[in-house]
């Protein structure tokens, strides 16, 4: 694979800064206009308003492409239709494939090889769209002169020659295949003989959601005091609705109170055939059983929106298909996204995503085994909620989000040297922060995206906390960051000790814990330290009188920063009474600085040699601040040998976490030791703490040596959040607002807390403010002063 990620820098003007209206006005004005040629993507697909589960996933999949990457292709769509499939759609719908007309498959791959833009095919395969014209497809597949890509929807075990044969030429057309399972892999491969090096499995997509609670959901839905059952989807009798309705005298005769909702409407291609003879069939039996109080039709092709409040406020989500052949299902993976506990029939899609405790798998057809199992569930709370968690950790990994990188790169392993892939920078979300930030101060951990309040409350967390909120109400001047700044404040002077020093842990109920007593507090006392002068350094936009008590906070403070002796707690400290300095130079910083920065000068005399140049015998957590420090050190002092030291320190780190335009930073399960470095590196351990130290270190050595190479880096970094990392998935959840607490071997942690959240936050508005920065540069006088009146007018809306 080709390594040319990179990360798109956000919309020319700061998100956040200006609304959607004021950006367009500006950039037309003062920017010329300029046509990117991109390579395009050609998806042939059912597309809405089609009603099927394809037509959906496409949507889906062509949404998330779209909000994942920018400036790297142009997806264009070819519909699939037959003659009784005909609908009128809007853009980006460039051409038609009617599958009923010969003709019109060597039309279309005759205007596929004629457009030169056109770089990559991808065509997603049922066997029900192809049923009576899988030749034509096959000679199709021939004729284009495009690399293609097949989706196989359906995979069918134990072929007969017929099926086997048109598999096979398809697999040999097609530069790649995807498949949504690893069984469906494995057929392929065994069953068709289908080159696995040609076959991807790139699961079904799901979509994010904030986990809204349930009960408030049910209360908006009029379902209060309902213990709801759901299953959803166009209906047809391959669903086996039947199966549940069979079993609800018997749920009910334990839970009175259930309500089984049946969601979505009759198949378009069943109505042409049979009408509602299905539906009226399950509206008979729920006569005949007298369940007319405890199901509901909800008979509509549901917004998406609407759709997943329904999923979410669900108790228990049934999937009864009947078909074994069903290779993969969506709506069970967009149940188990909205963190429904699943009880399904063994599909092999089910089998696998269902296992390790993730759902309950019952036979085919079986209404005794599924009443069963569902009256389990429902009285025992702890058993839902633990099959939902182990349910999220498994699916949650196949967010659409993910399921676009995936794509993306295999675009970008069969496309040209045009095709380069380059991330879009999310807008900026406080959302997760304000979730984690009581009145008191920000909580510490999260189970999911949910704050879990036993876990209290940190000095650390909320040091970097009101950092970040600092910066962005420098960026933005929105008025309601200024009380989460003084909430954050407010918890720091709360932990100062009569004798200057500071407390880090606080439980839910406010009073400190033993841990304080039990632990080293010296890089939580110089992270506060940072957190006070950063603010101080925030003066002129700030009110008087946070700065004032954060002055007064950092004074009382200062009388211990000489007995500090580990590095980070010293290079805290430097580096916020360096900010400190910024507004008001005081010689007593300048001889606190001095001090700590001729220790940590003598560390690294004592440790480096020519292949180490570092400041301990190790590289463990948070290296960036210590090169960082010593670059405040000479910024504050003039002091040449503070800068020698920070660049070489530096980049000696930079050359051991960037390689090959990706960033791995030392993992925490195994550091990295000066006289064993040549040791292959662990695999996982990287937090998002690492990365965004690293990104707020280059942004300051970019400033300050002026070299593109470290603001080249600032991009690389920036993308592990977004998926350029070694599992290429996401860090950072944009539904949220919050950011995964660590990237593992095999999976991403997902529990959103602080010290993750905050440290996405602090790397982006990094990105934000030199994306300003860079913007204001290149004006000129006039063009400055239309930016600043438009600015201007934003800021008083």
């Amino acid at each position: 694979m080709r390594n040319r990620i990179t990360t798109q820098t956000p919309n020319i003007l700061p998100a956040g800064v200006l609304n959607t209206e004021f950006k367009t006005s500006i950039i037309n004005h003062l920017i010329p206009n300029t046509v990117i040629k991109l390579p395009e993507i050609l998806f042939i697909t059912t597309f809405p308003p089609r009603e099927c589960g394809i037509a959906t996933y496409s949507q889906d999949l062509i949404k998330s492409l779209n909000n994942k990457f920018k400036n790297s292709f142009n997806i264009k769509i070819c519909a699939l239709e037959s003659d009784a499939e005909k609908h009128h759609y809007e853009e980006p719908v460039k051409y038609i494939l009617n599958t009923d007309e010969p003709d019109s498959f060597s039309n279309l791959s005759e205007k596929i090889n004629a457009n030169n833009s056109i770089q990559i095919v991808l065509l997603q395969h049922e066997f029900g769209l192809f049923r009576n014209n899988e030749a034509h497809l096959i000679q199709f597949l021939y004729k284009i002169e495009k690399p293609s890509i097949i989706v196989f929807h359906t995979v069918l075990p134990n072929p007969n020659d017929s099926l086997k044969e048109n598999v096979q030429v398809i697999g040999q057309l097609a530069h790649s295949i995807i498949v949504m399972t690893n069984s469906a892999a494995l057929i392929l491969k065994n069953d068709y003989g289908v080159d696995s090096e040609k076959i991807s499995v790139i699961p079904h997509g799901t979509h994010l959601v904030p986990h809204s609670d349930k009960e408030l959901l049910k209360e908006e839905y009029n379902l209060s005091g309902k213990k709801i059952l759901s299953t959803f989807g166009l209906l047809n009798s391959g669903k086996s609705i039947e199966t549940t309705l069979d079993a609800m005298p018997s749920i009910i005769k334990e839970n009175n109170d259930v309500l089984f909702l049946i969601i979505g409407k009759t198949h378009p291609s069943v109505v042409k055939v049979e009408g509602e003879k299905y539906r009226m069939m399950l509206d008979e039996k729920i006569q005949s059983l007298q369940l007319q109080n405890h199901v509901l039709f909800v008979n509509s092709f549901l917004p998406l929106p609407q759709l997943l409040d329904f999923l979410q406020l669900t108790d228990i989500y049934l999937f009864t298909s009947k078909d074994p052949n069903q290779a993969v299902s969506g709506t069970f993976s967009y149940a188990m996204s909205c963190g429904c506990p699943i009880v399904s029939t063994p599909i092999p899609h089910a089998c696998e995503v269902l296992s390790d405790g993730a759902g309950i798998i019952i036979d085919f057809g079986n209404s005794k085994q599924l009443a069963k199992e569902v009256n389990r569930l429902l009285l025992d709370n702890k058993l839902r909620k633990n099959i939902s968690a182990n349910g999220l950790h498994k699916i949650v990994p196949t967010a659409w989000e993910n399921s676009a990188i995936a794509h993306a790169f295999l675009f970008d392993k069969i496309g040209d040297e045009n095709l380069t892939l380059e991330y879009k920078i999310p807008e900026i979300n406080l959302d997760h922060i304000k979730r984690l930030t009581t009145d008191f101060g920000m909580i510490q951990f999260s189970i999911i995206n949910q704050p879990d309040s036993e876990s209290g409350y940190t000095i650390d967390d909320n040091a970097r906390a009101m950092v970040a909120m600092c910066e962005h109400f420098e960026l933005t001047k929105d008025k309601t960051d200024l009380e989460y700044i003084k909430i954050y404040l407010n918890f720091i002077t709360s932990c100062l000790q009569d004798d200057g020093s500071f407390l880090n842990y606080v439980d839910e109920d406010g009073d400190f814990t033993d841990q304080n007593y039990e632990t080293n507090l010296e890089d939580s006392n110089g992270r506060a330290i940072w957190a006070l002068g950063c603010l101080i350094s925030f003066a002129s936009v700030l009110p008087g009188s946070l700065v004032e008590k954060a002055k007064k906070t950092l004074e009382r403070a200062s009388v211990n920063v000489l007995k500090m002796h580990s590095t980070r707690a010293m290079a805290f400290v430097i580096k916020g009474l360096y900010y400190v300095n910024t507004k008001e130079k005081s010689q007593q910083n300048t001889i606190i600085i001095k001090e700590l920065a001729d220790r940590m000068i003598q560390m690294y005399k004592h440790e480096s040699k020519p292949n180490w140049n570092w400041f301990e015998s190790y590289l463990t957590y948070g290296n960036s601040i210590l090169p960082e420090a010593m670059l405040c050190a000479y910024l504050s002092t003039g002091d040449t040998n503070y800068k020698a030291v920070a660049k070489n320190s530096f980049d000696f780190l930079l050359g051991k976490i960037f390689k090959d335009n990706s960033i791995k930073v030392i993992s925490n399960k195994g550091w990295l030791l000066k006289n064993n470095s040549a040791k292959i590196r662990a695999i996982g351990g990287e937090q998002p703490i690492d990365i965004a130290y690293t990104i707020l270190a280059l942004s300051k050595f970019s400033k300050a040596f002026n070299d593109p190479e470290y603001k080249r880096k600032i991009k690389i970094a920036f993308s592990w959040f977004l998926g350029n990392n070694h599992l290429h998935q996401i860090i950072y959840n944009p539904c949220t607002g919050g950011c995964y607490d660590g990237l593992e071997d095999t999976y991403v942690n997902l529990n959103q807390g602080a010290e993750s959240t905050v440290s996405y936050l602090m790397s982006r508005l990094c990105i934000e403010k030199n994306t300003r920065k860079s913007f204001l540069n290149a004006l000129n006088g006039s063009q400055k002063e239309l930016y600043s009146k438009v600015n201007h007018k934003k800021t008083l809306a």
